[in-house]
């Protein structure tokens, strides 16, 4: 995976994938009333060399838009895109770049062998078909044809034909959709000890845990832009500080909720029996105050979850504009607009 010529880039500092104020639109289409569409609306960013990165935003937000641009499958309306300090469609072609996508690109007669073998002889120098075929768990599968293979076994078998050009870079787009349990595992089992080598990977995903699990960064895209960018951690922190919760005397939990309430750094304060629970960028002030001023017991600090985050710093991007959601991707409809930039 590594020549003379990729470790001097690497050495020199170049990154894997560098965005600057790309911007992609979509012209309403002819006849229509509908104004222009917006889809990625100035998104920096820079993954290095190694990195793995998940992208999670809103069905909607641009994240399969943006990286169709760094795929030269599409090109950007403004700003640029460089992969590995050159063009995007360049390093497609030359092998230092492959993607597992959510459709397309199988022949449903041939074997999974076949398929490989097929596609294999496209590259003037691949890594043995054998060798794709065991570690996208596809082994048992081999001599069945695609027609007969699951979704989630049709995505494996997309895994092993962009192992094929050994790639510095693989770019994922929801690359677990329909594998069972077991399965997204082993593949991320798979993803772990190729990233473990040094192999940069990108992903979008529509599951939380899977980014949580799994991933290095998370950049967070909404309305086309980047509304968040860091560890889980960082996120979690930003969005929704910690989470307080004590037990107080009956006698006390109306004046505590109001006294809480009027305390500075508190977000929210929720009522739940003689349980009252805090969300605040001050933990620890808002826990002395639990404890030592209004008696509190049973006290439980926690970190807010990154669903929660997702849901807070994904809200209204663009005060409504797009008539987006903050939701859960996955969990609701996806609207006409929201389908058209995708």
């Amino acid at each position: 995976m590594t020549s003379a010529t990729h470790s001097a880039a690497e050495a020199a500092g170049v990154p894997a994938i560098e965005l600057r104020g790309l911007v992609k639109s979509f012209a309403p289409s002819r006849g229509s009333h509908d104004r222009e569409v917006r889809a990625v609306d100035g998104i920096d960013l820079r993954v290095r060399p190694g990195e793995v990165v998940a992208f999670l935003g809103p069905n909607g937000a641009g994240k399969t838009t943006t990286l169709d641009m760094v795929l030269g499958l599409t090109q950007p309306t403004s700003g640029t895109v460089e992969v590995f300090g050159g063009n995007a469609r360049a390093a497609v072609v030359a092998g230092q770049v492959s993607a597992v996508l959510q459709t397309g690109g199988l022949l449903r007669d041939l074997t999974v062998r076949e398929t490989v073998r097929m596609i294999a002889s496209t590259y003037a120098v691949h890594t043995p078909v054998d060798e794709v075929v065991e570690r996208a768990g596809l082994a048992p599968l081999a001599d069945r044809r695609v027609s007969k293979c699951s979704g989630g076994e049709q995505q494996r078998l997309r895994f092993a034909l962009a192992l094929l050009p050994d790639p510095r870079l693989l770019v994922l787009d929801e690359p677990t959709a329909g594998m069972d349990v077991t399965a997204r595992r082993d593949f991320w089992d798979t993803m772990h000890a190729d990233a473990s080598a040094g192999r940069t990977v990108v992903f979008a995903t529509h599951y939380l845990e899977e980014a949580d699990a799994f991933a290095d960064r998370i950049v967070l895209v909404a309305g086309g832009r980047i509304v968040a960018d860091g560890t889980t951690a960082e996120i979690r922190a930003r969005a929704s500080g910690r989470t307080v919760s004590a037990t107080l005397p009956a006698a006390v939990v109306a004046d505590a909720v109001a006294r809480l309430r009027d305390t500075d750094g508190v977000r929210s304060v929720e009522e739940r029996g003689a349980r009252v629970v805090v969300t605040a960028t001050d933990s620890d002030a808002v826990a002395r105050l639990l404890l030592l001023d209004l008696g509190g017991t049973d006290l439980e600090i926690v970190t807010a979850g990154l669903e929660q985050a997702f849901m807070a710093l994904t809200a209204d991007p663009r005060n409504g504009d797009h008539g987006r959601s903050a939701v859960i991707p996955g969990r609701s409809a996806i609207t006409q607009d929201e389908e058209l930039v995708r």
